[in-house]
């Protein structure tokens, strides 16, 4: 894969091996950014009650195409974390329903499902996938076997966040959908981390972040949400939008493009950096995800191989990042112990996950492993992960040596 770090401000002294936590914008990226605030602030009221309908509609349709989406049922929010809330928020349950999801969950949003759950009486039934897995159905057949007669909808990660697996999410929603059961699917890795057909999926619910693997600012989500369901999803902030009277856009759209004053230049820049990042590899975005793709592989099995350990999933349920259980202790204390190890003395910016994380596990019960999670993008090396593998074998092998009194 091409090395190239010059359209990125990283510092130098820093390996950075967690793009996918919150991205990170290229140069050309801020720059159209920064353009849109001046255009912004040179009239404020021209630009956010004149001109910005029309602009949102310019970049719902270039974010639609690079989905796969019908722009018609595409709006914008801050991040995946608010798509699912906002669904959510929208939906109502009866006291007895079951709500489905798993335990490679993100955090964040099983506290959503939590709450929801919690505010209208439901209860949330967490499938537990296995990890290390050896197949992609074992997740289907997880998620599938824990749907009853009660169960109302589903939230499954086409990406999961902690253990970095993409699922095979069009067989989950499949399935779920024979089953009568709506998905939530939150896909807030997926856009520029794997190839995707919204409109194909058919997903009740789709929600995903730009600030990701697009390279977007910060602030670029969005939610997609099915043509019979539009009618019952409204934003989590009422605003004019609501009782706009125009007829000449959807009524969806009003309502979402316009919940208050905001600043827009981070979706609006969404355009700017499809363009962009997507021209770095010659073959466009197919060639960049297939390549971050083939460095996540190469970067996993090098620290595997350091560490003495056998990768926890198949090859094809890798995207541009991958996780690896950590031999020895788990648990918050010794991940954030070993977080703070490799950031301050060893300058590597990387993840360690106490996993499963807090809302998905049972009660009384802690995390069963801590794991390590590596990104890769086109300013990361294969030595980055050799050393990182190096240092990690290290530590634990030193770590183990203290338990043993040696």
């Amino acid at each position: 894969m091409p090395f190239d770090r010059a359209p990125w401000r990283l510092d130098p002294d820093v390996s950075f091996l967690n793009h996918g936590a919150h991205g990170a914008v290229p140069d050309a990226v801020l720059e159209a950014q920064r353009a849109w605030r001046d255009r912004m602030e040179a009239n404020p009221v021209r630009f956010l009650a004149r001109e910005l309908p029309d602009l949102l509609d310019e970049t719902r349709r270039d974010v639609a195409a690079f989905l796969g989406a019908d722009p018609a049922g595409l709006v914008f929010v801050p991040n995946a974390t608010t798509g699912v809330s906002t669904v959510l928020g929208s939906l109502r349950f009866e006291p007895g329903d079951e709500l489905l999801t798993t335990d490679h969950e993100y955090n964040a949003t099983l506290n959503a499902l939590s709450r929801a759950a919690a505010r209208d009486g439901a209860t949330v039934v967490v499938a537990r996938i296995p990890f290390p897995l050896t197949d992609p159905s074992q997740a289907v057949d997880a998620i599938v076997g824990a749907v009853s007669p009660r169960t109302r909808l589903a939230l499954v990660s086409h990406v999961t966040s902690p253990t970095a697996l993409v699922l095979p999410i069009g067989a989950i929603v499949r399935e779920l959908d024979r089953r009568g059961v709506d998905t939530v699917v939150d896909a807030a890795h997926a856009p520029g981390l794997v190839p995707l057909d919204v409109d194909a999926l058919g997903a009740a619910y789709w929600t995903g972040n730009g600030h990701k693997w697009l390279c977007a600012p910060k602030g670029s989500g969005m939610l997609h949400v099915r043509s019979d369901l539009r009618d019952r999803i409204r934003p989590l902030v009422i605003s004019h939008g609501f009782n706009d009277p125009r007829t000449d856009r959807p009524g969806y759209h009003l309502t979402f493009d316009w919940t208050g004053t905001a600043d827009p230049s981070a979706i609006l820049a969404t355009s700017a950096a499809i363009r962009f990042v997507g021209a770095l590899d010659a073959q466009g975005w197919t060639g960049l995800m297939a390549a971050n793709r083939e460095l996540a592989r190469r970067g996993r099995d090098a620290v595997a191989s350091r560490m003495g350990i056998t990768p926890p999933a198949p090859e094809g349920m890798l995207g541009a990042m991958a996780a690896l259980p950590l031999p020895g202790r788990s648990g918050e204390r010794e991940a954030e112990r070993l977080q703070r190890a490799l950031t301050d003395e060893e300058r590597i910016e990387v993840p360690i996950v106490a996993w499963p994380v807090r809302a998905a596990r049972s009660p009384g019960s802690g995390a069963t492993a801590n794991l390590v999670r590596i990104s890769a993008q086109r300013y990361n090396r294969l030595t980055e992960y050799e050393r990182l593998g190096d240092v990690l074998a290290d530590r634990i092998r030193a770590d183990a040596d203290r338990r043993r009194g040696r």
